[in-house]
């Protein structure tokens, strides 16, 4: 790799989601990019596939085509870019045309790119002086009035002659590759493989000479018809060797009567079972009669008889191998046959094409067309340069600055589309090959993997979509969403995988108490299925007793039933100490403060799962999502809780209004009394355990007012006590 040469170029800096990242602002940025540190550039490499991306312009800055945009990609195509064009600030404007005294004349490249920009319009017969992206997009349509399009490949319109064009045609129609233009035309190889297919052709005629042909025009038929029924009379000679080698085989050798007697229904739509018996009764002189032979072979024997002109009524083995043998000659040419793809021209049509020979004429139209090469890949720069115009400094933001997934009005090239899912949806979903936790589970972020298929599009793919605010109680995996891709287009989405992580210090403090609740619902559901089995099998055991008039009575074990109201009393003691404890620990205290300190031991509980998430929302790094996906990121992407919500967004509910007036008034009513009701109980709660630990100097909010009026009335009936009945004991 080649290192950037020193330099003291003046680059910017600014703080892009929480990292300090260069900042691109002019052309000269642009220019300059391959003296900036890789170690400064945020993306190392990205996909060229499954971007919301001009995909063209992905190609073009992917100039190996392996599928990753690289560094020394982009360098290059930043220094042949901001060449090519004067003012290289213009690029910042992601305007999708150029005029054409915007070309760097000064740049051989540019002033090439210029002619062939003005080439462009003339082919288009359009008069102006700017050319867009609009004008270069339809190749076909440029160079549809152009005879010779540096392609190669040469059409009908590349001819000067029209018997020219009708060979070309010819060709074409026989094999061709498609022109620029849009139109079959063929290349210099199916020139070469034409004419010596023509010449083949002619020179394997010319070998079919009278002996090849030993029954003349019938040869090809004849052979056919042998061929068809070549092995029915072989199998019929081996049949009649066997009963000239034991005669007691004629019977097993022979027709089959049972198996004929065996056919039901019309015998003449039994041809099939029929033709699996011989094709003639054997015989031991192994003669084959030609007119006595099977009904369903009767046709084919006909047909050999009447093209090879066999004169006898019967035919030996060796006559019929020596008229098998005839056929050798025709075979043999048949299988050295060449140049059958132009056979369908007919032997005339090739003979004159190959007299004329217009083949160096042909190559010569080639190798014109080859000529204007330089010109025509001018041509398709031209869209290159006006790609590149459009959409690289977009590119640039999402690869070196990554400032675009931080601007919520643009989004990121890796940004897919949105995920609907429980009452909110997520913009953050990224295009994966699949669930891949080992890795998602280091970006300390709540992710979703999801499959999507359309049926109407007939596209699947998978998603990992990153929730970033509200809550996780109603996710789990085989829940169904719907994903909507960037053009609208929307998917069935379901979660296959889940990767979990806080979302928010609001879910973690109550994390704790879920966990509780749940574990102890599990618990309870655990116990409740145990004692709902245990009570069907003694159920199942009664039943069975009591079918079976056996019902003894469990005798009465008064020190069992000791035993377990000794442990009950045990419980019941060690339940009270310890309330006891709690009463004497909690001996002075008042009613708030007795609500303090149930909130501090809340809060304690759930500070270590408030900081662990505080942590990780803090670290949250789009990263490893990312290189799941084939990015090599090479600075973080954090996603903290502020940047978050904007990702994520959450149900809203506006206020409901009933139309109806009177349901609206019977609602109000029923909301006062239940607000009141509620209001009351907690009170008269409140009251009720305060006076519980009164004993304890635990006393009730009233309990200073109820002290005064108490003293306010027992204070004369303390003063009329006698002196003698103060003691000291007392």
């Amino acid at each position: 790799m080649k290192k950037p040469a020193n330099t003291s170029y003046p680059w910017k800096f600014a703080s892009v989601g929480g990292t300090v990242r260069v900042n691109i602002q002019s052309g000269e940025d642009i220019r300059h990019l391959g003296e900036l540190d890789r170690k400064l550039w945020t993306v190392l490499s990205c996909p060229t596939s499954g971007l919301e991306f001009d995909e063209p312009t992905l190609k073009l800055i992917d100039t190996d085509n392996d599928g990753k945009i690289r560094v020394d990609e982009v360098i290059r195509t930043a220094e042949w870019l901001t060449r090519v064009v004067k003012n290289a600030d213009d690029l910042l404007k992601e305007n999708d045309s150029l005029p054409l005294s915007d070309f760097n004349t000064e740049d051989p490249d540019g002033a090439r790119l210029q002619a062939s920009a003005r080439q462009i319009l003339k082919n288009l017969q359009l008069e102006k002086d700017t050319i867009g992206l609009e004008d270069t997009a339809d190749n076909v349509k440029i160079f549809a009035q152009t005879q010779f399009n540096g392609d190669g490949i040469i059409t009908p319109a590349s001819a000067a002659d029209e018997d020219t064009a009708k060979l070309i045609e010819t060709i074409a129609g026989i094999a061709s590759a498609m022109d620029r233009s849009g139109v079959p035309g063929i290349t210099t190889d199916h020139v070469e493989a034409f004419y010596t297919a023509c010449a083949d052709y002619v020179a394997w005629q010319a070998a079919g000479t009278k002996e090849v042909f030993p029954y003349g025009d019938k040869t090809a038929d004849a052979l056919a018809a042998v061929n068809a029924v070549k092995d029915k009379v072989a199998d019929y000679f081996m049949r009649c060797k066997l009963i000239g080698f034991d005669a007691a085989s004629a019977e097993a050798v022979g027709v089959s009567v049972d198996k004929i007697a065996a056919i039901e229904g019309n015998l003449a739509a039994a041809a099939d079972e029929i033709a699996l018996q011989p094709l003639a009764k054997p015989a031991a002189d192994g003669q084959l009669d030609l007119k006595a032979v099977n009904p369903a072979w009767k046709a084919a024997i006909d047909a050999v008889v009447a093209l090879v002109d066999v004169k006898k009524e019967t035919i030996g083995e060796a006559e019929w191998n020596a008229l098998v043998d005839s056929f050798a000659p025709y075979v043999a040419w048949m299988e050295a046959k060449k140049g059958t793809e132009v056979e369908a021209l007919g032997l005339d049509c090739i003979k004159t094409i190959l007299k004329e020979d217009k083949k160096a004429v042909l190559l010569d139209l080639l190798e014109k067309d080859k000529a204007e090469e330089a010109n025509a890949l001018s041509i398709e720069e031209v869209d290159k340069v006006l790609r590149l115009n459009k959409y690289f400094y977009r590119f640039l933001n999402n690869y070196v600055v990554l400032a675009d997934f931080y601007a919520p009005d643009r989004g990121a090239i890796f940004q897919a589309g949105r995920l609907y899912i429980d009452q909110r949806s997520t913009d953050l979903c990224v295009k994966v090959a699949g669930p891949a936790p080992e890795i998602s589970s280091l970006s300390g972020m709540y992710i979703l993997y999801c499959a999507c298929t359309s049926e109407k599009l007939g596209k699947s793919f998978n998603i990992a979509a990153v929730l970033t605010d509200g809550d996780v109680n109603g996710l789990r995996e085989g829940k169904n969403a719907v994903f909507y891709d960037r053009e609208g287009n929307d998917y069935t989405a379901k979660v296959v995988a889940i990767v979990d992580n806080p979302i928010s210090i609001r879910q973690a403090f109550w994390t704790p108490y879920r966990k509780l609740a749940r574990m102890i619902n599990d618990r309870i559901d655990k116990k409740a299925a145990e004692k709902n089995e245990k009570s069907m099998s003694g159920l199942n055991t009664a039943t069975n007793t009591a079918a079976d008039g056996k019902a003894p009575a469990a005798p009465f074990d008064i020190a069992k039933f000791a035993g377990i109201f000794a442990a009950i009393g045990m419980a019941v003691g060690l339940v009270g100490a310890a309330l006891a404890g709690v009463v004497s620990a909690l001996k002075g205290i008042t009613f708030w403060q007795i609500l303090l300190i149930l909130a501090v031991l809340m809060i304690l509980i759930s500070a270590p799962s408030m900081f662990i998430a505080w942590r990780k929302i803090r670290r949250r790094d789009l990263g490893p999502v990312l290189n799941a996906n084939g990015w090599a990121i090479n600075a973080a992407a954090l996603v903290r809780a502020k940047f978050g919500k904007t990702l994520t967004s959450l149900a809203k509910f506006p206020k409901l209004t009933e139309v109806d007036a009177e349901a609206r008034k019977k609602a109000r009513i029923r909301k006062f009394w239940g607000s009141l009701c509620g209001l009351v109980i907690v009170a008269c709660v409140a009251l009720w355990l305060c006076n519980v630990l009164a004993p304890v100097g635990i006393h009730s909010p009233l309990s200073c007012y109820k002290e005064e009026v108490e003293v306010v009335e027992e204070a004369p009936a303390e003063a009329e006590l006698p002196a003698a009945e103060e003691t000291p004991a007392e």
